[in-house]
């Protein structure tokens, strides 16, 4: 049995949580503990080496155009991940159990197999882009000095946006988001905003990837969180 000061102590200590930069994620959004917002865009990828020179130097062109489009911050993302194999697998299974035919049973069961062996064996990995686009009031040209100042004296003190505050700067950070949307469309990638499950999905896998690939985080809205502030 722990004394009660042992207990206290052990209460005391900050939860993992508090190590993190991220204050809530809500809407689409993700509100940092200095009340910047992040949004992070999933997108598509090209073969740019199988253009034809013309096709590349447009593709080229266009890119420097949307660089030189913009005027705020943006991090473009590669996350490399071994290659979750297991729905697939888990959905050969049903397949295999339910196939009436013995011999398409044994070539599912041996196809099963010869992908669960490659996938060991190689080690495959899938590689995934994003776009994070950032709102931070006090670098917003657009408003006076006195309002960024304003905007950002509080922030610090609470790990939540008010919900006016919150509408406001979401409003800020949307018309960013449908520049760099426009942008990357037109290079000829596709581009989609990840919204509040996959966004947890996302950080979910980022700071556990051992846990995430073994064990998937499932629908956000059937599970029981709590929020230490």
């Amino acid at each position: 049995m722990k004394s009660k000061k042992a207990q206290r102590k052990n209460a005391r200590k900050p939860s993992t949580q508090m190590h993190l930069p991220i204050a809530e994620i809500k809407d689409g959004i993700v509100v940092l503990k200095d009340g910047t917002l992040r949004s992070v865009l999933m997108c598509s990828s090209i073969n740019f080496a199988l253009k034809s020179e013309d096709e590349q130097n447009s593709t080229i062109s266009s890119y420097v155009g949307f660089l030189n489009s913009i005027d705020f911050p943006i991090q473009i993302v590669i996350q490399s991940r071994k290659l979750q194999i297991k729905p697939y697998l888990e959905k050969l299974i049903k397949l295999e159990k339910g196939q009436q035919n013995e011999l398409l049973r044994v070539q599912i069961a041996d196809y099963r197999s010869f992908i669960q062996e490659l996938v060991d064996i190689g080690k495959i990995m899938t590689k995934r882009y994003y776009a994070v686009v950032s709102y931070d009031p006090i670098s917003n040209k657009k408003k006076s000095f006195w309002v960024r100042f304003k905007e950002v004296v509080k922030p610090a003190l609470t790990l939540r946006l008010k919900e006016e505050r919150f509408t406001q700067r979401k409003k800020d950070i949307d018309i960013r988001i449908r520049h760099v949307q426009n942008g990357l469309s037109n290079i000829g990638l596709e581009v989609v905003q990840l919204d509040t499950q996959s966004l947890i999905e996302l950080y979910y896998g980022t700071y556990n990837p051992d846990i995430a690939f073994a064990e998937e985080l499932g629908d956000i809205e059937k599970q029981q969180l709590e929020f230490i502030t």
